[in-house]
């Protein structure tokens, strides 16, 4: 691949992202300053107009723009759920481990991870490289809490968190992948972990793994109350059984006044219950503001739409990428939008576009982000995808373009080839890469 010498740079802070398509389907000039959305200035249609909220007239655009060229722009992707310290990226390819149960194959991961000969900042380095590329902005990452591995991994992934401060957002969830009440002194190295690092606390099946839904709700909880921090709890126990809990999740978020702060991931519950059943749950949930995460594959997933229309918020998340629970995941979330919207059966456009938002919008609202969104005054966390829309991106697996933190790019990467779509152009700024070949 050659650069001629008078081929532009793409800046490292550009000033304005020229003829971007947004996710109401306006073309528009996105004019940024210091690490923030400035302003958007609609193109005009063929009669000279200019439509949409904001039509007053920008900053020409000059040094430091880049013409996207109609390529579609959102708001960075949002992982909610994801397993940094469990990855086996950047470590030989390992065998899937078959287990017949989830404390053998909790027991079985522990021996595989202590023997991948990679330590966990590298492993966990790894795949923050690989999600920053496609264009997520923010994860939120659950990590191992246990009598084993102790503060280990917390360490290792506050060490991360710190190296890519500038490039991705990541909240740690301090999680007791070995039970609560069944493992000694783990309720105390909750406490330690939310008080070194840890962002929230998290929980495990209380009546399936535990035995005790009470004895684990009282510790998550009153940890929660005594840092001031927020929930998330894996629920894969399916049925009543799980419904029953969700709806003491529930009780207890709304008794505390922790609306908005907590979430249930998985919840695989809410697919396989009847009508009656889930009408019940839906509705305690939405009561007490406690949202649900999905991944989307399993046995059940929770009717994403019907739960949308009794107000729960549900978003999503990659869960386990490459490691020792499934030999899959790409860490690219709009993959996830899209195996979640064939699980779910979101086939209309419309429905592709709330697919979208639980990988943007719905997700950054459950993380409790701020600033976050394509509007005036937002951070500049955005990514550039080789779409026409927002159904077009679900649904084509697009490539990403470019990725911005902050205003400043960070991906996908400096010798990425755009041949066909968009025809991106460069307009003087402080180069960084050279831009591909067309």
């Amino acid at each position: 691949m050659s650069h001629p010498a008078d081929t532009p740079s793409i800046p490292l802070a550009p000033e304005v992202l020229r003829n971007a398509t947004l996710p109401d389907g306006r073309r528009a000039d996105i004019h940024l300053a210091d690490g923030r959305v400035a302003t958007l200035v609609d193109q005009p249609d063929k009669a000279g107009r200019a439509d949409g909220a904001d039509t007053g007239r920008g900053p020409a655009a000059g040094p430091g723009s880049i013409d996207l060229g109609g390529a579609l722009v959102l708001p960075a992707l949002v992982d909610g759920h994801a397993h940094l310290d469990k990855t086996l990226l950047g470590a030989p390819w390992q065998p899937h481990p078959t287990s017949a149960t989830l404390r053998e194959h909790i027991a079985n991961e522990r021996a595989l991870r202590a023997s991948a000969g990679v330590p966990v900042a590298d492993r966990a380095t790894a795949l923050a490289h690989r999600m920053v590329s496609l264009g997520t902005g923010h994860v939120r990452s659950h990590v191992d809490i246990d009598p084993d591995v102790r503060l280990d991994g917390l360490h290792a992934l506050v060490e991360v968190r710190e190296k890519f401060r500038d490039r991705l957002g990541v909240q740690i969830v301090a999680f007791p992948q070995s039970g609560v009440v069944t493992a000694p002194g783990v309720a105390d190295l909750l406490d330690a972990a939310l008080s070194e690092g840890a962002d929230l606390i998290g929980g495990l099946d209380p009546a399936g793994f535990d035995g005790d839904v009470d004895g684990q709700l009282d510790i998550v909880f009153g940890l929660a109350e005594r840092h001031g921090a927020g929930i998330d709890i894996h629920l894969h126990d399916g049925g009543v059984t799980g419904t029953r809990q969700l709806r003491d999740i529930a009780e207890r978020t709304a008794a505390l006044g922790l609306n908005g702060t907590v979430t249930v991931s998985h919840a695989y519950a809410l697919g396989d219950v009847d009508a009656t059943e889930l009408d019940r749950t839906a509705t305690a949930l939405a009561g007490a503001g406690v949202a649900i995460m999905t991944n989307g594959p399993r046995h059940s997933m929770p009717p994403v739409l019907r739960l949308r229309d009794h107000g729960v918020r549900v978003f999503a998340g990659s869960d386990n990428i490459r490691d020792t629970w499934w030999p899959y995941g790409t860490a690219d979330m709009l993959e996830r939008a899209t195996i979640i919207g064939l699980q779910g059966d979101l086939m209309s456009d419309a429905e592709l576009r709330h697919a979208a938002s639980m990988i943007t919008d719905e997700a950054a609202a459950a993380l409790g982000l701020t600033g976050y969104g394509l509007a005036p005054g937002c951070r500049a966390d955005l990514v550039v995808i080789a779409a026409g829309g927002v159904p077009e991106a679900v649904a084509a697996h697009p490539r990403r373009l470019l990725v911005l933190h902050g205003g400043r790019v960070v991906g996908p990467a400096p010798e990425t080839d755009f041949p066909n779509f968009p025809a991106i152009s460069v307009t003087g700024g402080d180069a960084t890469a050279p831009q591909g070949e067309r």
